[in-house]
């Protein structure tokens, strides 16, 4: 399975799009650090919180920290964040937000505090890079354009803490981030399911028509896919490509260490063709590697990953990995995904290059509990804000999440580096490595999984999983990176398909998704034809 990795079109194509760029020096972790973007579609507004005017005297002891309410630019998502990511915010962050168009003011809604099992494993280079913060899980809330937020610390927590006269319960550095996910990319060539009809009143790009939910014709053979991709890397930068198998077979054996021949950022602006043939910077440098890192299965700047019926999948995986015809794999027929060009990612906020890890032996699902008050329509600008959120606001080089899924069943490429690899995540902290990170949209402690949701998991899993022989009704060892269940080091005998919960103590994927996640296995593996 290495070998059918590391021999990947899609390496080929990434070594012929490696462009001597020089990637922008990122901000340093730290309050000053932490400042509003431009008010553009596609933008961070951060702002900082104060003790209120009863407690302004007790500086950081103060044991509430507030933003009155005011007006400010359009936004649809939003999170709390902090200067040192391993310190918890013990207490209670609420919102109140204005919607666009109604102006009607919100009730308080709670934000999910509890997000540091969501990050970089320990003594990575994600994770030490000095730019990671503290967070809040993020809480879509839809178009808006007021806002209002306080944050109370546990008295409980302080008290077991035992605080000291002048000793902060609060993280320091608190500020409040507003995420305006931009405008959608163009639809063509992308249909999507959106079985939960449209959008709700006062939510971001209300009124746009609805998607066909017509499902789409898978496109032939992985092969001529593939041949489109790399001509068209070729033609745009003909003499650059190299032999680049033997130096990712090397570098894919290292955790958390980036390919050396990974593209960089476009930062002079220079365009990449896309498979037909447009030019003019329609396609950045950054852009073109993440598309053509999925080159083996789809061209360069496909909108989707096409799905395949059993027997194509089997057929190409045989080809690809030189296995022999009359042994059946067992493997899930491929399910369509969205590519990251399909639901708009600016590739210029991610860090430059790809993170590869050893292989995938196990998948951890989880819920993005950021509300459940979205349409499928919406979902490309629930993942932009995430991904915006992620990075601009957490400090990490990429969204967390290896895939996600919506409620209609829906599936998108996470983070970027190519869906048929084991490409390292931040997702299970501790438990990135040998892994993948599968988030359902929504808050799935009280609010049941649709079951569109839970069979998108079954058939990813039962592909991807598939790709490097992995059982979805087995089990296996994990090495932990360490956390809160299990000490760095130790050999952990896990579900090949888990929740969060089972790497780290955490209510995540909710207890309602959680207790689908047993239906998920038997259905994988019956994918698999187990």
């Amino acid at each position: 399975m290495h070998e059918f990795l590391a021999s990947s079109v899609g390496v080929t194509c990434a070594a012929a799009l490696a462009l001597p760029l020089t990637l922008p020096a990122p901000a340093q972790a730290g309050t000053s650090a932490v400042t509003s973007e431009p008010g553009v579609p596609g933008s961070t507004q951060s702002l900082p919180l104060a003790p209120p005017d009863d407690q302004r005297a007790l500086g950081p002891a103060a044991p509430e920290q507030d933003l009155a309410r005011r007006d400010v630019r359009p936004f649809s998502l939003v999170g709390v964040i902090w200067d040192n990511p391993h310190s918890e915010l013990h207490g209670r962050v609420q919102v109140r937000t204005r919607a666009v168009g109604t102006g009607h003011w919100s009730d308080w809604q709670d934000v999910e505090t509890h997000n540091h099992e969501h990050a970089p494993d320990p003594d990575t280079a994600e994770g030490a890079s000095g730019r990671v913060r503290g967070s809040t899980a993020p809480l879509w809330v839809g178009n808006s354009d007021g806002v209002e937020a306080r944050v109370q610390a546990e008295r409980a927590k302080e008290d077991e803490r035992g605080t000291a006269p002048g000793d902060s319960p609060l993280p320091r550095g608190l500020h409040l981030e507003l995420v305006d996910p931009g405008a959608d990319a163009p639809r063509e060539g992308v249909q999507m399911s959106d079985a939960r009809g449209s959008a709700p009143t006062g939510s971001a790009h209300e009124g746009a028509p609805p998607l066909d939910p017509t499902p789409v014709t898978p496109v032939g053979k992985l092969t001529a896919i593939a041949s489109l991709a790399v001509s068209s890397a070729v033609a745009a930068v003909s003499g650059l490509i190299a032999d680049a198998s033997a130096g990712e077979t090397a570098k894919d054996a290292s955790v958390d260490e980036p390919l050396a021949n990974a593209p960089v950022d476009d930062t002079d602006g220079t365009g990449i063709p896309a498979a037909d043939g447009t030019l003019a910077g329609a396609m950045s440098a950054k852009a073109a590697a993440a598309s053509s890192a999925n080159a083996d299965v789809a061209p360069l700047g496909a909108r989707e990953i096409p799905a395949l019926s059993q027997q194509e999948t089997e057929r190409e995986f045989i080809a690809a990995s030189g296995g022999d015809e009359r042994e059946k794999p067992y493997i899930g027929p491929r399910p369509r995904i969205i590519t990251r060009s399909g639901w708009g990612a600016d590739e210029s906020l991610r860090e430059g290059g790809f993170v590869y890890t050893k292989k995938v032996k196990a998948a951890f699902v989880h819920h993005t509990v950021s509300g459940n008050n979205y349409s499928c329509s919406q979902a490309p600008s629930v993942i932009r804000s995430i991904y915006r959120y992620h990075v601009v606001s957490s400090g990490w080089r990429d969204i967390g999440y290896n895939f996600l899924v919506d409620k209609c069943g829906n599936i998108y490429e996470g983070r970027a580096g190519g869906v048929t690899k084991p490409v390292v995540g931040a997702h299970t902290l501790g438990f990135n490595s040998d892994t993948m990170g599968i988030a359902v949209l929504g808050s799935y402690a009280k609010t049941k999984p649709s079951s569109a949701a839970v069979t998108a998991i079954a058939r990813l899993t039962a592909w991807k999983l598939g790709l490097f022989g992995a059982n979805p009704r087995g089990k296996t060892y994990l090495k932990s990176g360490g956390g809160n269940l299990y000490a760095k080091g130790k050999n952990v005998r896990l579900n090949v398909i888990s929740g969060h919960r089972d790497g780290f103590a955490t209510e995540c994927p909710g207890k309602l998704l959680y207790g689908k996640l047993g239906s998920a296995r038997q259905a994988a593996a019956r994918y698999q034809g187990r």
